[in-house]
């Protein structure tokens, strides 16, 4: 079994629920994908990894990779750590919902990796109306970093990705509502 295909078993398994659920653009929904699932499972965060940082070798390069947290965490550590082990070391950033109540105040964790205005991806684990993709865009780009690539693990189909290419940007998903439910 190729990467591919075992990483959307182990998400079918271990990340997809058919439930009502309220999502965080405040739909409802009669199924949910918790990504998180999958992207914390040792196996799940290699592939993720494997496959993400592989779709980051293709097209422009980039010099960082980040996204929203709590979503995106784990799947930025996976890429930044793949990369390194093949020798070609992209660091990871979080992008804060809210800048830190101390300190520095910090959107953006992890910014003293990258390079004033350096060429960063986005990613999000799973793209439902866009909404929050936009966002952590928005913030990286206000940040100073120039957003060159939008990655996204999973995309509900809902809208996410026409609302993302309004924003001026192409929405690159490893798999689609579709793939995870099997049909």
């Amino acid at each position: 079994m190729d990467d591919k295909a075992r990483l959307l078993e182990i998400l079918r398994d271990k990340s997809y629920q058919k439930k009502k659920v309220t999502l965080a653009s405040g739909r409802e929904s009669d199924f949910y994908i918790d990504c998180r699932q999958t992207a914390l499972n040792a196996e799940g965060a290699c592939l993720i990894g494997r496959l993400m940082y592989g779709m980051l070798k293709q097209g422009k390069q980039v010099e960082g990779v980040g996204g929203p947290t709590l979503g995106a965490d784990p799947i930025v550590t996976a890429i930044s750590m793949t990369s390194y082990m093949e020798g070609n070391p992209v660091p990871a950033f979080i992008v804060r919902k809210e800048p830190k109540g101390h300190g520095t105040g910090q959107w953006i964790e992890g910014r003293k990796n990258l390079g004033e205005g350096a060429n960063v991806a986005v990613v999000e684990d799973v793209v439902t109306t866009g909404g929050s993709m936009i966002k952590a865009i928005e913030r990286v780009k206000a940040e100073g970093f120039n957003v060159v690539r939008v990655l996204a693990l999973v995309d509900r189909e809902e809208g996410g990705m026409e609302a993302v290419k309004e924003a001026g940007y192409d929405l690159e998903v490893l798999f689609t509502k579709r793939d995870v439910e099997g049909k």
